[in-house]
């Protein structure tokens, strides 16, 4: 739970760039990439990190520009990624501008459950790194390299003439 905007504006800013790097690898083909009949593909679950969100941050009263959540999945990769950056924007200066480190203590209605702003925060940050994850093996299915997160991933491990742990 964060306790300062600074705090989530960090963690938050370091992560969209490890977001980031996975959606600029995207390719148009790769979008169609499934996991299962019946499962999001690559394309939706990419377009889900962009849109307005189902309930946390907006629901939490904070007002953003970003795509509506029943918006059209764009056919372009590279219209994903820009405007996952765009709305990463809208988001840190929303939050920059709305709330303060006091309302972080504020409870909100979230999925009939009383949270705080700043768990909510959290929650919400844990939901886009959630999803990276399930990016990662979609991209992997589909062929494309993966950015290492918290550490180096395969490809990178092999471009530092290493061999990755098994």
């Amino acid at each position: 739970m964060y306790t300062t905007i600074q705090s989530f504006i960090a963690e938050y800013e370091n992560e969209s760039l490890a977001t980031r790097k996975l959606l600029d690898a995207l390719t148009d083909v790769s979008l169609s990439q499934e996991i299962a009949p019946g499962f999001r593909s690559l394309g939706p679950l990419a377009w889900h990190l962009v849109h307005k969100d189902h309930g946390l941050l907006t629901g939490a009263g904070l007002s953003f520009q970003a795509p509506a959540a029943d918006s059209e999945t764009p056919a372009s990769a590279a219209s994903i990624a820009e405007a996952y950056r765009t709305v990463t924007q809208s988001i840190l200066s929303a939050v920059r501008e709305q709330w303060s480190d006091e309302a972080l203590g504020e409870t909100v209605q979230i999925f009939g459950q009383s949270w705080t702003k700043g768990l909510t925060l959290s929650i919400f940050l844990k939901h886009e790194i959630h999803h990276r994850g399930q990016l990662t093996i979609l991209m992997r299915q589909a062929g494309l390299p993966v950015a290492g997160m918290y550490g180096p991933s395969k490809e990178e491990w092999s471009a530092m003439g290493m061999a990755a742990p098994v």
